[in-house]
């Protein structure tokens, strides 16, 4: 009887195992997400166009040769150009829609991001159109087994998931289905996105770029590359619904510091607002306390703390902290969301700390050729001035790209200090009619006593 009693444990026991994986579906290649990508890399958006993994992407543009100029491109590029509809606001569209291409939800009351409703209706009727002309459904059954393949060799990575931790670690569940697609074609991208189902269900997707293949062409998922990815994603389910809650609590504190790092938010990760950047600081810093509690070492740590912060998340050593003293006490804070009140005055202290640290450091003060943003700029311009508002170390430049890239980047030399160090002067050649873009960091310019110059983004265009 014993042996039986126990039998009976053990089997209950793995039903409940059972339903907490499907927590998270098992990843697999999505043939929504596939076309969507094809659609948009045919009608150019660089974000599609990756060839990392050439041995597929020559089969797309060898089967897809004959229709590039189908009118179903033409319109992608309409929408790429005119309405912004690039990197994730292509894949929002892909999960919403159902294996005929039909929208699950219901276009008249609610689109995908950056979606018009006129737009939506519009692009899926020539989505349809295309997926039939271009014979699409015969690509996909052509790749099956390739498909089958990637799904394999991802398996690994969502195997070392621990999808128990999210749980016990906001300290309630989610009712959310996890989805992890493998995409052959958003190059390096990943993105994370979610729908609500019309019975108010909410499904979740973690969509991991393919970036890396082995030496016979076929891709290579490491564990150390896509699992803090997929870890930080499935925490967004959790924060996100959570801090929408208590806004009000961080408002003031999240303008004080979004103020303070607007560049590193607004134009290097393109974070438009506060509640964003602090939605990715917790899930940052959840990211962080989830390594720890698996076994990750100091230096590794360490390193991660480390690129948070150079991202801009300087106060994600405090907030991490936060989180450690949370989970330390749960006997008094059953669930993060019992921490708020908490957080929220840990929070005004980060932002009084960044409030006093942006204030010393040393800023751009005026550009002495011409104005910043000018569009009226004289090509026979050979120098540049900038000045700051103190005096810096003159021990080294940090001039890097902005977000328009090399091709904006003008050609610099012979940079050098003046005015007892409170300017910079380099030597430019410019071109006629040309937009050009640089950034200046506090990596090497920097105050005597080491304290980083306010990211500061040159533009303008010349005559």
């Amino acid at each position: 009887m014993k042996k039986i009693i126990m039998l009976i444990l053990i089997i209950l026991g793995q039903q409940t195992f059972a339903k907490e994986k499907q927590l998270i579906i098992a990843p697999k290649v999505d043939k929504r997400v596939e076309l969507l990508s094809i659609v948009f890399r045919l009608a150019g958006n660089e974000e599609y166009n990756s060839t990392r993994f050439k041995f597929y992407t020559d089969k797309v543009e060898s089967h897809f040769k004959p229709y590039k100029h189908h009118e179903t491109l033409e319109f992608a590029k309409e929408l790429r150009e005119k309405k912004s509809i690039s990197y994730d606001a292509v894949v929002n569209m892909a999960i919403i829609l159902d294996d005929s291409l039909n929208p699950i939800i219901d276009f008249k009351t609610s689109v995908p991001e950056r979606w018009s409703k006129d737009d939506a209706i519009k692009f899926v009727a020539f989505l349809k159109k295309f997926s039939k002309e271009a014979k699409c459904e015969e690509f996909f059954r052509e790749n099956e087994e390739l498909f089958k393949e990637v799904s394999n060799r991802f398996t690994p990575v969502y195997k070392t998931l621990d999808l128990n931790w999210f749980q016990s670690f906001y300290g309630n569940k989610a009712d959310d289905n996890f989805n992890i697609i493998i995409s052959l074609g958003c190059g390096d991208q990943n993105y994370g996105t979610s729908y609500l189902r019309p019975n108010a269900e909410k499904e979740v997707f973690a969509i991991m770029g393919t970036w890396r293949v082995d030496e016979s062409g076929i891709p290579v998922y490491g564990k150390d590359e896509y699992l803090p990815t997929i870890v930080h994603e499935f925490d967004h389910t959790f924060v996100n619904q959570l801090l929408a809650k208590y806004n009000g609590s961080f408002e003031e504190s999240g303008k004080e510091i979004y103020k303070a790092v607007e560049y590193e938010m607004s134009r290097q990760q393109a974070y438009g607002n506060w509640q964003i950047m602090f939605n990715e600081a917790l899930v940052r810093a959840s990211v962080i306390k989830y390594f720890i509690d698996h076994g990750a070492n100091e230096t590794e740590i360490q390193i991660m703390l480390n690129k948070e912060s150079n991202n801009g998340f300087v106060w994600i050593r405090g907030l991490v902290d936060e989180l450690k003293k949370y989970d330390n006490q749960r006997n008094i804070y059953p669930t993060l969301e019992s921490y708020i009140p908490v957080l929220s005055t840990a929070y005004k202290a980060f932002a009084e700390e960044i409030g006093q640290f942006d204030a010393q450091r040393p800023k751009v003060e005026s550009i002495s050729e011409f104005a910043n943003n000018d569009t009226n700029v004289d090509p026979q311009l050979h120098t540049i001035t900038i000045n700051f508002d103190r005096p810096l170390a003159g021990k080294g430049f940090s001039v890097n790209f902005g977000s328009k890239g090399k091709l904006a980047f003008p050609k610099l030399s012979n940079i050098s200090y003046t005015n007892d160090n409170k300017s910079v002067v380099m030597e430019v050649q410019l071109m006629p009619d040309k937009e050009y873009e640089f950034v200046l960091t506090g990596k090497n310019f920097k105050t005597e006593q080491g304290i980083g110059l306010k990211t500061y983004e040159v533009n303008f265009k010349t005559q």
